[in-house]
């Protein structure tokens, strides 16, 4: 089934401990998300850009299984804008410096042919946007919202309001106990789960995640990769993979879910090889098939993932 995202689309600026640094690069949560989605189902983009937008970005597109006629260059905007300084266990980083720019304004409108979408991701972005969208797919299957810390601090009220609205709600360790108050993952997850979802995904980086849901609990830990160029949009390729997979099968039990994290881990693994979607774009998805099956293996559980 298709699957719609909207969320943020940004040119960042990476820097890494090792001396390595990305200048204005592609990125953003619906960026990641789309390009990882893809190798799964079909994926509608709706989000907004400015006028600085490099136009050979939209090269990039032509990669992957995007519809991207829910995207607007906005005259007179500028372009979401990202820079990152991570630290040595390339978990922690430094945000030098942010500028929301057009995702600070409306949506653009939602394509015509977008609207028999079921399954809907609401990646990163202002939670007045991802209510609009939101609002717009009475007939959907399944919505899965993911946030950061800004939007905590900033927009509590309406982050809580899409609490109340959406099936699934993903986020890392960190920005579930600033949400809820709570040191205790665990009980941090609870707390979002008592506030309308579903289910929870809590992502805790090289740790793996956790999945706190009405219906039982999942942990599944990272895929063990050896080396890490650039963790940016690795929470966003986590969520591309699981997202893709349940729309790909149409499936949105607990197990599905618990196999559909498996996915995310995998994509995500591969995202963390280079900077922005690079490594994304160098791979098929047998790569992805082939990767999860050495998932397992370290597992021990074969096909039960």
């Amino acid at each position: 089934m298709s699957l719609i995202v909207t969320g943020s689309i940004g040119i960042d600026t990476v820097e890494t401990p090792d001396g390595q640094k990305a200048e204005s690069v592609l990125g953003g949560s619906s960026i990641y998300f789309a390009a990882g989605a893809s190798f799964f189902t079909s994926v509608r983009l709706v989000a907004a850009v400015g006028e600085d937008f490099p136009a050979h970005f939209h090269k990039q597109f032509q990669r992957f299984d995007v519809c991207t006629d829910g995207l607007e260059e906005r005259a007179g905007s500028k372009t979401f804008r990202w820079h990152g300084r991570y630290h040595a266990n390339m978990n922690d980083r430094d945000t030098l410096d942010v500028q929301v720019n057009v995702l600070g304004e409306a949506l653009p409108p939602v394509p015509d042919h977008y609207r028999d979408s079921k399954y809907i991701f609401l990646a990163n972005t202002h939670p007045a946007g991802q209510l609009e969208l939101l609002d717009q797919f009475p007939d959907r299957k399944l919505v899965v919202a993911d946030t950061m810390d800004l939007w905590i601090d900033t927009e509590p009220g309406l982050l809580k309001q899409l609490l109340g609205k959406v099936d699934g709600f993903v986020l890392n360790d960190s920005e579930a106990k600033q949400l809820t108050g709570e040191s205790n993952v665990i009980k941090a997850a609870d707390a979002v789960l008592a506030m309308g979802p579903r289910f929870v995904v809590v992502k805790k980086g090289e740790h793996g995640a956790i999945l706190r849901h009405q219906d039982g609990t999942g942990v599944l830990p990272a895929y063990p990769a050896d080396a890490v160029i650039d963790p940016t949009g690795a929470g966003d390729s986590f969520a591309s993979g699981m997202m893709g997979y349940l729309a790909s099968v149409d499936d949105v039990s607990i197990n599905a879910i618990r196999r559909a994290m498996a996915y995310g881990t995998v994509v995500a693994s591969y995202t963390i090889e280079k900077f922005s979607t690079d490594r994304l774009a160098e791979i098929e998805r047998s790569h992805i098939d082939q990767r999860l099956d050495e998932f397992a293996g370290h597992l021990d559980i074969g096909a039960g993932i």
